[in-house]
């Protein structure tokens, strides 16, 4: 049997998603907005069931202070 971790796996997902909605060019830092990542972040975690709400809400947290330094944007080496 192997064993799953969730956050790993929801970070790959966030991972592929920067990957794809960015306006940088291939290669890039693969920047997107915070509300973005927010928004995508939460409804995969809340779909997952197995992050908690309290989690959820720390991490993007995290993620908003360094998003903060970098004009609101979420680069993917934030994560």
């Amino acid at each position: 049997m192997s064993c799953r971790n969730p956050l790993q796996s929801l970070l790959s997902s966030m991972k592929q998603a920067c990957e794809l909605l960015t306006h940088d060019p291939e290669g890039g830092a693969a920047r997107i907005p915070f509300e973005t990542f927010s928004f995508l972040y939460s409804y995969l975690a809340s779909i997952d069931g197995e992050i908690s709400k309290t989690e959820t809400e720390a991490f993007l947290q995290e993620i908003k202070e360094k998003a903060d330094k970098h004009s609101g944007m979420v680069l993917i080496r934030h994560f």
